[in-house]
């Protein structure tokens, strides 16, 4: 891309080889026992990456969403599931933490989660609330020196392993009435749920965080209590432009599988990279992945040029997972019965694509988000 800076193309090299080199081998492994590569996720600490939004000043890289997103696309061609957990902490938390919390509560809390020290999650979806973000029920009540905060926090990715939670509560009986708060494990009356298995992204770690009369300072309280559905509806951007790049390695991933494959394979005495309905396959995935490719990373140039709000956000999250999902069905259809079964990685990432498609906001909730703004001179007649 023309608008890469050279500290970004540098990046992109470097967590290239680190992807090959320390998650792709161990990859399969991780899936098929749902394991989490905690090994590989301390080297991000190493290689700089856990904090890379993060200021320098607290340890990070002190770059932006495209930078990210570059990191995400790597990454994910690897193993998408390990790329999800470290979006859970690089944006959910991390992010979180660099744009919305105190002074105090940075230098006390980045530090050691941008050296991978400490692993960080966020607690926004709840049992009965996940498309409906401002609807949450668990709430904080003030009591003194510290809140009391009773609820469960559900589909929280890391939460098994995480030191530290940037959880959303209600605060108050209107529905903006949400604030946010830091949570440290360990702390009174907080605990973490059982293991949730799931059908793709097997080595993210996904569980509950349960609240039952949560004992947290009053110090960690982000802001004052109401402030949170900007912060929410702000991270959500970055978060929903940045998971699309997983499903672009993805993309990426299935088309180097599909040619590779198309190299060895033979039928009927012939490589299937002479059969012209092969070609036209791996054509169109090679084309259609390059064409989001140019797409997600204008928009998270723009980004970080201020130039854009949520439709665009909505925009990328909504087309990049939804046609890489196609894209990992074709992967699967042109290796045939090898597609099918687990000897070849493409039925993985087809698994593991398809929860970018509901993650950080369904396909239908994005939508609903881009049809309300083009239409809102028409939805008022």
């Amino acid at each position: 891309m023309w608008f890469l800076s050279d500290e970004e193309k540098q990046l992109q090299d470097v967590c290239r080889d680190f992807a090959r080199n320390e998650i792709a081998p161990h990859a399969e492994k991780h899936d098929t026992e749902e394991t989490f590569n905690m090994d590989a996720f301390k080297k991000m600490g190493e290689l700089g990456v856990l904090g890379i939004t993060a200021e320098p000043e607290y340890g990070g890289a002190g770059m932006g969403c495209l930078a990210a997103t570059l990191v995400m696309e790597e990454f994910g061609k690897a193993c998408p599931g390990l790329t999800l957990s470290y979006l859970a902490h690089s944006i959910l938390a991390v992010n979180n933490i660099q744009n919305n919390a105190s002074e105090d509560q940075k230098k006390k809390y980045l530090p050691k989660l941008v050296t991978g020290e400490h692993i960080g999650c966020m607690g926004m979806s709840e049992p009965e609330y996940g498309s409906d973000a401002v609807g949450i029920q668990t709430r904080a009540v003030k009591k003194g020196d510290h809140y009391e905060i009773n609820g469960t926090k559900m589909w929280i990715t890391n939460a098994q392993y995480a030191d530290v939670a940037y959880v959303y509560t209600r605060t108050g009986d209107k529905k903006k009435d949400l604030s946010t708060f830091i949570i440290e494990k360990g702390m009174e009356g907080f605990s973490v749920g059982k293991p949730i298995h799931k059908m793709g992204m097997r080595g993210s770690p996904t569980g509950e965080l349960v609240f039952e009369n949560a004992k947290v300072p009053v110090e960690n309280l982000i802001g004052n209590e109401g402030d949170s559905v900007y912060h929410m509806m702000k991270n959500l951007e970055i978060e929903r432009i940045t998971i699309a790049g997983i499903s672009l390695g993805i993309a990426q991933a299935c088309v180097d599988a599909c040619i590779k494959y198309a190299g060895e394979r033979k039928q009927f005495g012939k490589n299937l990279a002479h059969f012209q309905m092969i070609q036209k396959m791996v054509a169109e995935m090679a084309t259609e992945t390059e064409m989001l490719r140019r797409f997600l990373y204008t928009v998270a140039y723009e980004y970080d040029q201020g130039k854009i709000g949520a439709v665009p956000a909505a925009m990328v999250k909504l087309q990049v997972p939804k046609m890489v999902t196609k894209i990992a069905l074709d992967a699967i259809q042109l290796h045939g019965g090898y597609g099918y079964s687990r000897e070849f990685p493409v039925e993985r990432l087809m698994r593991d694509n398809k929860l970018n498609e509901i993650g950080a906001g369904t396909n239908e909730v994005m939508i609903m988000i881009i049809a309300k703004k083009l239409l809102e001179d028409a939805l008022k007649n």
